[in-house]
Order: structure tokens, then sequence, then C-alpha cells
């Protein structure tokens, strides 16, 4: 009976220490939680990325810091979301390419939602009516990459049409053939966020 009481007291001391190092600014391991995308499939955020060293205003303490991919993915997900369109889940995805290939986050979600609704008539996973709707791919994740990839100027075959500003991009995208749509898709960037 005492060794049960000295092995309560025990796992009672050591767990307030465990929690406090998991909301602790100096704590370095990863810690991930898992949110669903589309097709079933599961993505994983690094939480331990929202928590930051700022010496400004907390001299060199950690301090909780408001993660900007999290944040803009959520502005994402909250307008497919609220619009019912297949592409809700896949904020981060467009959030993290975008980032990668030096495009305004707003960008590809804003070119979905006027070419497929934000999915709803999307052609073979295409929901951005890439090369016409004749490219299809295995899953909106390739779609969101190819895309990101061409409009930011990382594939030689296509870098000469989508070098320069977004509104360059979208001129070339499609505004040669339908003079309204850059205008139309910068507006749906405004809805989605700043």
């Amino acid at each position: 009976m005492g060794n049960l009481i000295l092995q309560f007291t025990r796992s009672v001391a050591v767990l307030p220490i465990l929690a406090m190092g998991l909301t602790s600014p100096f704590v370095s391991a990863d810690v991930f939680q898992p949110s669903l995308v589309g097709s079933g499939a599961v993505q994983t955020t690094n939480v331990a990325s929202a928590v930051v060293a700022d010496p400004a205003s907390a001299k060199g303490f950690g301090v909780a810091k408001e993660d900007i991919t999290s944040e803009r993915a959520g502005k994402i997900n909250t307008y497919f979301k609220e619009r019912s369109m297949p592409l809700y889940g896949f904020g981060t995805k467009m959030v993290i390419e975008a980032k990668e290939h030096d495009l305004d986050w707003r960008l590809l979600p804003a070119i979905a939602v006027r070419e497929s609704s934000g999915g709803k008539q999307a052609c073979g996973y295409n929901p951005f009516g890439w090369a016409s709707c004749k490219v299809t791919f295995r899953s909106f994740n390739e779609a969101i990459e190819v895309l990101a990839r061409n409009l930011g100027g990382d594939n030689p075959n296509t870098a000469a049409y989508y070098s320069g500003s977004t509104e360059l991009k979208l001129h070339h995208y499609n505004g040669t053939v339908i003079p309204a749509y850059t205008g139309e898709v910068l507006a749906i960037m405004d809805s989605i966020g700043e």
C-alpha cells in the first residue's frame, strides 16, 4: 500500500512539470496538430512554430505569437466553408505553396473561386481551369502545387508569362481572353482577406 501511495504522489508531482513544459516558450520539440483536408486526407500543422522569441516586446523571453500561416489558411478555409466549396480544408496547402513560390497568399484560392466556384466545377481535380481544363490532376494538392510553381515563375516553360506583379500574372493567365478577369480575381482576393 505504501508503494502505491508513493507512485501516486510521484505522478501527481510530475504532471504539473510536464504541463508547464508543453506551454513553455522554450519548448523546442515539434508538436503537430492534425487538421482535416479534402478527400478524407489528414494534414498536419506545426503548432510549435507559433511560439517565437521576440526580444523587442518580451526582452528575449518567448512570446506566443499568432502564426500567420494558420491565420491566412483560416481565412481561406472560412471563405470556402461559408460557400460550401469543395476546396474547404486546403487553405494551409495554398498558403504554404504561395509562400514557397513568392505569390500573394490569396491568389490561388481566388483563381479557384473564379474558375470553378472553389472546386464545384473542377475538371479532373483542376479547380483552376489550368490549360483550359485540358490538364487533369490526381488530387487538389497536386493542382495547387503545379499552379503555384507556374504562377511563381518556377517552371522554365511558363516563366516568361508569369513574371512580374499579381496583376500581370492574372492578365497572362486569362486576362487576354476575358478583359475583366484580372479585376474579378483581385476583387475575390480582397473578399478573402487582407
